[in-house]
């Protein structure tokens, strides 16, 4: 197997410090808490940022703001920012972090009802972003909420609007998405092309189950805020890093390596290094 990469995700667009007193707002506490979760295994730091008010935004001046703390701390690390900001953006609002030129950023390939909203993503829309990170050498994250997503990929490889191979985080436990269960996970990753690379992001309580069994599968693996506050069951954790720490202590007694950011740009062919 490859050597694991651990993203963290340390604050999500859903949550507020009301929610947690240890969620990561500023872009100080976002690059303090990169920067410990990089310490501890984190090879991939999967992007939101809020605004002067604690609000999800999408500005690239915010963007750009956060991750120039990021960079001062964790050079090495690779920023994936999302293209999926909070329900009800508009797409104008989600692109605006791809002209920074990130290394990764999200492309989610399909609508899916989220909560009590829904994440709306149009086929047309799902081309823009596409067509613009392939254009710009951004390397996709396939954000799959549903089986159909996966498909919706491949129809953009077949356009020649995208290559493979691809890389596909599978989101499972979103209420109104894909349930988290171990079925799911083994069913969603046999329907990827060879040569493709996955990761798991299991909300809630499916966050350590579904990241022992990617460990197992070679699979990667997504923990942290935005998609869990838990250690275990009444025990909140008081940062991200402690999240990516127990999944990198899973993985190194299981006998399986951490990658570094650099050995992750091998693994998931990226071409180079933040811009």
């Amino acid at each position: 197997m490859d050597k694991l990469i651990i993203t963290v995700a340390p604050v999500g667009a859903e949550i507020s410090k009301e929610d947690h007193p240890y969620l990561p707002i500023t872009p100080e506490e976002i690059a303090l808490e990169v920067h410990k979760s990089r310490e501890v295994g984190a090879s991939i730091c999967h992007l939101h940022v809020r605004d002067e008010n604690g609000q999800p935004t999408q500005k690239a001046e915010r963007f750009n703001e956060v991750i120039q703390k990021i960079k001062e701390k964790v050079p090495d690390i690779i920023i994936q920012v999302s293209t999926g900001g909070a329900v009800g953006m508009t797409e104008e609002e989600r692109m605006e972090p791809l002209t920074l030129n990130p290394e990764m950023a999200t492309l989610t390939t399909g609508t899916v009802n989220f909560g009590e909203g829904v994440f709306y993503n149009s086929p047309s829309f799902i081309k823009k972003l596409a067509t613009y990170m392939s254009e710009k050498g951004i390397t996709p994250e396939i954000e799959v909420f549903e089986t159909g997503f996966i498909q919706n990929a491949l129809q953009l490889v077949d356009q020649n609007i995208l290559s493979l191979p691809l890389h596909f985080d599978f989101v499972l436990g979103v209420p109104g998405g894909m349930p988290a269960n171990f079925k799911n996970l083994v069913f969603l990753s046999e329907q990827l092309p060879l040569g493709c690379t996955w990761t798991v992001a299991g909300i809630g309580r499916w966050e350590y189950p579904l990241a022992i069994l990617s460990i197992m599968m070679g699979g990667n693996v997504r923990v942290g805020f935005e998609d869990n506050l838990f250690l275990k069951k009444g025990l909140k954790a008081t940062s991200n890093a402690e999240l990516v720490e127990r999944v990198a202590n899973f993985s190194k007694s299981l006998g399986r390596e951490i990658a570094t950011p650099d050995e992750a740009r091998q693994i998931l062919h990226i071409k180079g290094k933040n811009k």
